[in-house]
C-alpha cells in the first residue's frame, strides 16, 4: 500500500526541473549536402593514405597513424669560454657526425680539432657506435671543439653511467672555467698598466 505524502516547495522544484530537462530535445544541425559530400570525400582521400604510411619498423619507425616515432636521444650541453655545444647522440640510423646541419670536417678543418672533438669517444672505443648531431655556437673555434667534447662527454655518462669514472680521469667531463680576465679601469688590459716614464 503506496501512502502520498505532502508534497513540499522542494519536491515541487525538483519535478518541475525533471519535466524541464525531459522537453528539452538536442538541436539538429543543418548541413548543405554539397559540403556534406565534400566532407565524405575528404575523408575517404584521407584515411588510405594513414593506413599506408604507418606500420613502418626500423629507424624510419611510424605508429599506424602515419606520425613518425621520435628517434631515442641522450642530449647534453657543453660549454668552454662563451662557447656552447648542445649535443645529441642518437643509438639508431646512420652512423653520422653533423656540426650545425653540416658534415663535421667542414666545419671543423684539421686533425687537431678532430682529435680534441673525438677524445671521449676514442677513449671509451665507442666512434662508430652514435649517430651524433651538435648545435655550436659563440667562442672561436678551438673553444668550441672543447665545448663540443665537453657535451659528447655529458652525454656518453647520460648513455652508460660506468663511462663517468673513466672519462672524468682523462679530466673530459670537467668544465674547464679558465677564461679572459676582463680589463680594469685605468689599466691597459686585465692587469697591464700603463708604461711609466720619468720624465
Amino acid at each position: 500500500m503506496k501512502i502520498d505524502m505532502p508534497k513540499t516547495k522542494e519536491t515541487q522544484k525538483i519535478e518541475e526541473t525533471e519535466v524541464k530537462t525531459a522537453k528539452i530535445v538536442p538541436a539538429v544541425k543543418k548541413v548543405h549536402p554539397v559540403v556534406k559530400a565534400a566532407e565524405a570525400e575528404a575523408i575517404d582521400a584521407v584515411v588510405p593514405e594513414a593506413v599506408m604510411e604507418g606500420d613502418i619498423d626500423g629507424d624510419g619507425a611510424e605508429t599506424a597513424g602515419g606520425k613518425k616515432k621520435a628517434d631515442r636521444y641522450y642530449e647534453a650541453v657543453g660549454r668552454r669560454k662563451t662557447a656552447i655545444a648542445r649535443v645529441r647522440l642518437y643509438t639508431r640510423g646512420d652512423k653520422v657526425f653533423l656540426v650545425n646541419d653540416g658534415p663535421f670536417g667542414k666545419y671543423f678543418v684539421g686533425d687537431a680539432y678532430k682529435n680534441i672533438i673525438e677524445a671521449p669517444l676514442v677513449k671509451m672505443n665507442c666512434t662508430d657506435r652514435f649517430r651524433i648531431t651538435a648545435r655550436v655556437m659563440g667562442g672561436g673555434v678551438n673553444a668550441q671543439a672543447e665545448a663540443l667534447r665537453h657535451g659528447i662527454t655529458r652525454a656518453l655518462v647520460m648513455f652508460n653511467a660506468d663511462f663517468k669514472k673513466r672519462l672524468k680521469k682523462s679530466g673530459y667531463l670537467t668544465r674547464d672555467p679558465r677564461m679572459k680576465e676582463r680589463k680594469k679601469p685605468g689599466l691597459k688590459k686585465a692587469r697591464r698598466a700603463p708604461q711609466w716614464a720619468k720624465r
